[in-house]
């Protein structure tokens, strides 16, 4: 076999790439993130937080992908309540904790990458 000729010998492991949302459903999707958030808010007494819904999944993208799938939830928590305990005890504004909460755990989640 030639170096230029792929090795059949082997069985192909790279998962098929996912087909690109549409962008009716993007939008669906968006729209339903945005009142389940909103929903969620309001049951949770948190009505006036403002919820960066892209960030959050982009968050949780990195830690699915760096770490495990199950990695994105839990990180997406625990980087809420370090976010919520540092603006209660007044270390810095809630957008400021959860900006610097989020930087961590990307970082922590990138060097772990598999």
């Amino acid at each position: 076999m030639s170096d230029d000729q792929p090795n059949t010998d082997q069985p192909n492991t790279e998962k098929p790439a996912k087909p690109a949302r549409s962008p009716e459903e993007q939008a669906e999707m968006t729209e339903t993130l945005e009142r389940w958030s909103a929903s969620l808010a309001r049951e949770l007494d948190i009505a006036d937080l403002e919820v960066d819904i892209d960030a959050v999944l982009a968050l949780a993208g990195v830690a699915a992908h760096a770490v495990l799938r199950p990695a994105a939830p839990l990180t997406t928590y625990l980087v809420g309540y370090a976010a919520g305990r540092a603006a209660a005890l007044g270390e810095a504004s809630g957008e400021q904790a959860t900006a610097r909460a989020s930087e961590i755990a990307a970082a922590l989640a990138r060097s772990l990458e598999r």
